[in-house]
């Protein structure tokens, strides 16, 4: 899904809303992630999951127009964590509620020590 098949989505789930205001609202939300990220902060939205960025080292890298070498100096990636709730959701297709009793499923069915 792109972003304008995430305001689609949003305006066929709120028709009273303008797709303008709509598009404003998702473009402010990743300008905020974007912004934070680049001032180095963890951004966490409970029950989707977490963003942050990763130190990536000095490298080599080719030029694809003349072949030559260029070393490249450190950088930070962006990185993103599905968050526990998610996770199973993504792989059962769960809603919600399924997926928070399905997390407490996974986390229960570690064996128990027998005292």
């Amino acid at each position: 899904m792109n972003k304008s098949q995430l305001i689609e989505s949003l305006l066929d789930a709120e028709p009273h809303l303008r797709r303008r205001d709509v598009a404003r609202a998702v473009n402010a939300f990743f300008d905020c992630i974007i912004e934070g990220l680049g001032r180095g902060a963890r951004i966490e939205i409970r029950g989707f999951g977490g963003f942050s960025t990763r130190p990536r080292g000095t490298r080599t890298a080719r030029n694809p127009k003349n072949g030559q070498f260029v070393e490249l100096g450190p950088t930070r990636i962006p990185y993103f964590r599905a968050s526990k709730m998610m996770r199973p959701r993504l792989n059962a297709g769960a809603s919600p509620r399924e997926a928070v009793l399905m997390g407490k499923l996974v986390k229960r069915s570690s064996p128990r020590s027998k005292a």
